[in-house]
C-alpha cells in the first residue's frame, strides 16, 4: 500500500490478536493511526486496552494479524529509525555507563572517532555527564532510565518508542524525567509515541493524545494538547487551568472505556 512520505508511522486498518490454549484473543484493532514528524503522540487506556501491543506493532517486533504498519514514507518495519525505551532500562550489566552508549553508537555505524564526543553529548543531554566510568548497577534506577534514554538516542532515531518508561520510579523522579524527555524531544523532526497509564503524565508530555478502549483496543478519543511547549515552567503548566481542563477531558474518556 502507499504511504504518505512526511508520515512517521502509518497503520491502517490494522488488527492484532494472540492465540491461547482457549482460542484465539483479539488485542487490537480495527485501528487506523498516523505519526507526524515532530509530534509527540501518548497512548492511554485501560490494563489490555492494547497499549504496548501497539508499540511493538509500530517498533516492527511483532507483524499485525491484519492492515499494514508502515514507516517513513512506506518503508517497512523493522528499521534503523526507531529507538526504543522499555519499562526496566535492560543496561548491559558488564559495561559502564558510557560502554551501555557506545555499544549503541557501534550497531549504529557511528565512525568510532566519533563516539566519544557522542557519547559524552548524550551524556550531558540526560544530566548524567560525570557518571560515564560507573557501573550500572553502581547508579540509581532513575539514572539508568536516563541511560536508557540515551542509549536509545545515540542513533538519532526519527521516531523514539517509550513504553511506560517510568512506572517503576518514585514519583519525584518521574516528574524530573518527564522534565527531561519533554525537552530532549523538542526536535521538531522527531517524533515520539509514548505509553503510559498516568493521565498526568499523557497531559504534561504530549501534544497529542489517544485513548484506547477496553480490549480489543480501538481508538476511542484523539485530540490535540494545545498546552505550550517552551516559556513556561513545569509547576506553572501543571497548575494551569488549561491542564486541569485537559486532565478532566482525559480522565473522563479512560473512565468511559470501562465502564
Amino acid at each position: 500500500m502507499a504511504s504518505d512520505a512526511t508520515a512517521l508511522a502509518d497503520l491502517v486498518d490494522v488488527e492484532h490478536g494472540y492465540r491461547t490454549k482457549a482460542g484465539a484473543v483479539p488485542a487490537l484493532g480495527p485501528i487506523d493511526l498516523r505519526v507526524d514528524p515532530g509530534e509527540f503522540l501518548v497512548v492511554v487506556g485501560p490494563s489490555g486496552s492494547g497499549k504496548s501491543t501497539l508499540l511493538r506493532l509500530i517498533a516492527g517486533f511483532e507483524r499485525p494479524t491484519a492492515g499494514d504498519v508502515l514507516r517513513l514514507g512506506g518503508t517497512p518495519v523493522p528499521g534503523r529509525d526507531v529507538g526504543v525505551v522499555f519499562q526496566q532500562p535492560r543496561l548491559f550489566p558488564w559495561q559502564t555507563v558510557a560502554g551501555n552508549i557506545g555499544a549503541a553508537l557501534r550497531w549504529a555505524d557511528v565512525p568510532k572517532p566519533d563516539r566519544s564526543r557522542r557519547t559524552a553529548e548524550l551524556l550531558a543531554a540526560v544530566g548524567l555527564a560525570e557518571l560515564g566510568p560507573r557501573r550500572t548497577w553502581e547508579i540509581s534506577g532513575g539514572q539508568q532510565q536516563r541511560v536508557a534514554i540515551a542509549r536509545a538516542l545515540a542513533a538519532r532515531p526519527k521516531l523514539l518508542l517509550m513504553d511506560e518508561p517510568f512506572a517503576a520510579l518514585d514519583a519525584l523522579t518521574r516528574e524530573r524525567l518527564q522534565e527531561d524527555v519533554r525537552s530532549l524531544t523538542d526536535d521538531a523532526g522527531q517524533g515520539v509515541v509514548f505509553v503510559t497509564h498516568s493521565v498526568d503524565e499523557a497531559v504534561f508530555l504530549a501534544s497529542r493524545i489517544i485513548v484506547l478502549t477496553d480490549r480489543p483496543g480501538r481508538i476511542a478519543l484523539d485530540v490535540p494538547i494545545t498546552l505550550p511547549r517552551k516559556g513556561i515552567s513545569a509547576d506553572e503548566l501543571r497548575g494551569s487551568p488549561e491542564y486541569a481542563a485537559f486532565r478532566g477531558e482525559i480522565a473522563a474518556a479512560v473512565r468511559a472505556t470501562v465502564s
